[in-house]
């Protein structure tokens, strides 16, 4: 018999509408179950995360999945992970937190900077109607589309690319998140978020200093933005930068 997680995580599988394909690999005598639903407990709800939607998906995506197998293990700790190439998969409370105050919606068009795994985009992906993401580590980006296709999240679209630059020929977007720091917020991410959208991203100095903002444009394209916590992210850069 499956444990009353199980068959609360199955609930939850149909609510959010993943696909039965990836059911068996969710489940997949998952030994992570209860895992999960004591991260969200005790990591996020505990910290004051309440959207119920968000913490569904938190619930249900399996973070274990997007990192090597040798750290399953520490998949579900309160920390961030390494992935490749000097970059991480950030402290499962700071994806749900970012989540949340990007105030997500079913019919809504997202632009994620900052593929990393995959794993923010997953979460995502049950929460809007698209999900467009752009990595600028050429084997991170084709790791995390490969990972996102295996698990069935098909309503995400994964690009190569400078994230400076946006993803022009989609845009506007409802929401933006950016999972890398900037020292400065990016003007061509402003101009592609749509009236009444709103935009998270950390911003500061590489490493230390940074804080997690939100930026709202209003229906006549002014915009304002507000702090929200100290946080530190790996930095945000360009591809010329990238190469050198």
């Amino acid at each position: 018999m499956r444990s009353t997680s199980a068959i609360k995580l199955l609930s939850l599988i149909f609510l959010l509408g993943l696909p039965e394909a990836t059911i068996p690999q969710v489940l997949d005598a998952d030994g992570f179950v209860e895992e999960r639903v004591s991260m969200v407990e005790t990591q996020i709800e505990a910290r004051g995360v309440n959207d119920a939607r968000v913490l569904e998906s938190m619930r249900l995506i399996p973070r274990h999945l997007f990192i090597d197998e040798s750290l399953w293990p520490r998949a579900y700790s309160d920390r961030p992970l390494p992935i490749s190439s000097g970059q991480t998969i950030s402290q499962p409370y700071i994806v749900a937190l970012m989540t949340e105050l990007l105030q997500p919606d079913s019919h809504h068009v997202v632009l994620e900077i900052g593929t990393g795994s995959g794993y923010q985009a997953a979460v995502l992906s049950k929460l809007v109607h698209w999900v467009y993401t752009i990595e600028i580590v050429p084997e991170l980006g084709r790791s995390a589309e490969k990972t996102l296709k295996r698990l069935g999240y098909d309503n995400v679209a994964v690009r190569v690319g400078d994230g400076y630059q946006g993803w022009p020929e989609e845009a506007p977007f409802d929401r933006i998140v950016v999972t890398a720091a900037p020292e400065e917020i990016p003007q061509k991410l402003v101009e592609q978020l749509k009236p009444g959208g709103r935009m998270i991203l950390p911003v500061g100095p590489q490493w230390w200093g940074q804080d997690l903002l939100i930026v709202e444009k209003d229906e006549e394209g002014n915009v304002k933005t507000k702090e929200s916590i100290p946080v530190r992210f790996v930095p945000m850069v360009r591809e010329k930068e990238r190469k050198n």
